[in-house]
């Protein structure tokens, strides 16, 4: 029996955390949701689910896939079969490609790529800038217009610096109700930086990156976004202050979004002092404090998302000396463990909240209609079969090498994790069963 035909009973799984319940999939839709162990299951594919949580398939506002151009780090396939793994059904593929995806010609490639891979929904992000230099304005309507429907723009590991262009950009995405996403970094602030600034910066002697660098770019956008009534997307925040600049302009009623990333929630600037290039990110692991920050920030409703900044590598271009690194980390495949870990397990999150900040935001800010996760409405009958089934009671030690992903430079190699993501399905066909990944049109059994 082929994927695409298969009707699957999801037994004794818990809706967002809640009540045990049958889940019927078929025909690409909830079909059916009845009390545990009531579903009829003949010529169904059964998946023992006991105590494991159903969320809807989350969804990456912040991806890097690094096709076309460097398929040596990462390929549409392989990083949306990564994507598949770690519980997600559509990622934002971001335009710091080679070439950028500055036209319509390139989104439309990277989103055909991504459906004839098939792993995960690909909704490509255009460049704000043309070739991300900054200087002039992309194709941004031609772009919304094409068949990959951009709505998401950014020049993200780069800053648009320009005010002018930056307030050019945000007039114009509003014709087509899009998003411009900053990458917060005033340049002239961080010139050959290589972590945070601040203590730990200063006692092993490499170049600090103040925090000032991304609150100033922050709350010169948030006015801007005001001034001229458009949204604004703020791309892993991650200081103290810039929660309190997010929360400070939705208190006057800015329309901003912000997002997190895990690393971001859970580790800090003290990983600096083994000088191992794996935790060599831009935006810097920030301090203790900055962590504590942005939990609370994202606890309580400041930040709307957690998104990876997935950023594979190749290990020539990791594998170095710390100033010659690149910036960056992978993060597709353990998101929702670190999530678990830092907001859930500690209180923070429900897991209704997680469906919340990783699925149903993200999907609300990219203007991507994926069921019930767009609507931010619970697993529901009739609603698209995009799900992600996780056992939260599961505990793995991560392992670079053993990774879905094509490059290995994940901050996590080594650290024990809570969460497993056992089933996720597009759709209703399933992409991951049993932990596994599998392949478009291959037999499951």
């Amino acid at each position: 029996m082929s994927q695409q035909s298969t009707t699957y009973v999801l037994r004794g799984a818990r809706p967002l955390g809640g009540e045990p319940a049958d889940v019927v999939l078929r025909d690409g839709v909830v079909a059916e949701i009845t009390a545990a162990g009531a579903a009829d299951t003949s010529g169904a594919e059964v998946v023992e689910a006991d105590g494991q949580v159903l969320l809807p398939g989350l969804v990456d506002l912040h991806t890097h896939l690094r096709e076309p151009g460097r398929e040596d780090a990462e390929t549409v396939a392989s990083g949306t079969r990564a994507a598949a793994a770690g519980g997600f059904t559509a990622v934002h593929a971001m335009a710091n490609t080679s070439p950028v995806a500055d036209t319509a010609g390139v989104v439309e490639q990277v989103h055909r790529l991504g459906q004839e891979a098939g792993w995960v929904d690909v909704h490509p992000v255009g460049a704000v800038t043309v070739g991300l230099d900054g200087e002039r304005l992309a194709e941004l309507g031609a772009m919304a217009d094409s068949a990959a429907h951009v709505r998401v723009f950014s020049d993200d590991g780069r800053c648009v610096a320009d005010p002018v262009l930056m307030r050019r950009a945000l007039e114009y995405v509003k014709a087509f109700d899009g998003v411009v996403a900053q990458h917060a970094q005033e340049p002239r602030l961080t010139e050959g930086a290589q972590m945070n600034e601040g203590v730990v910066s200063g006692e092993i002697g490499l170049t600090g990156w103040p925090a000032v660098a991304e609150e100033a770019i922050i709350a010169r956008d948030v006015l801007l976004a005001e001034h001229v009534g458009s949204r604004l997307h703020v791309c892993h925040l991650s200081t103290a202050g810039s929660v309190e600049i997010v929360r400070w302009a939705k208190s006057r009623g800015i329309d901003v979004t912000a997002e997190v990333t895990p690393h971001h929630l859970l580790l800090t600037d003290d990983l600096a002092r083994s000088y191992d290039p794996t935790f060599k990110v831009n935006p810097p692991l920030r301090t203790a404090a900055d962590v504590e920050a942005v939990r609370e920030g994202l606890a309580d409703g400041t930040i709307d998302i957690v998104a990876t900044d997935h950023a594979p590598h190749t290990r020539e271009d990791k594998d170095c000396e710390w100033g010659a690194a690149a910036f960056g980390m992978t993060g597709l495949e353990t998101a929702l463990s670190v999530v678990q870990e830092t907001m859930v397990d500690t209180g923070r999150l429900t897991w209704a909240d997680v469906a919340r900040v990783l699925s149903a935001a993200p999907a609300r800010i990219g203007r991507v209609d994926t069921g019930p996760a767009a609507q931010g409405r619970p697993v529901a009958v009739g609603e698209p079969a995009n799900l992600t089934l996780v056992d939260p009671a599961a505990r793995r030690t991560v392992d670079g090498a053993a990774q879905v992903t094509a490059s290995g430079n994940t901050p996590f190699r080594g650290r024990t994790l809570p969460g497993e993501v056992r089933a996720t399905f597009l759709r209703g066909r399933a992409t991951v069963l049993d932990g596994t990944p599998v392949a478009v049109g291959e037999a499951v059994r």
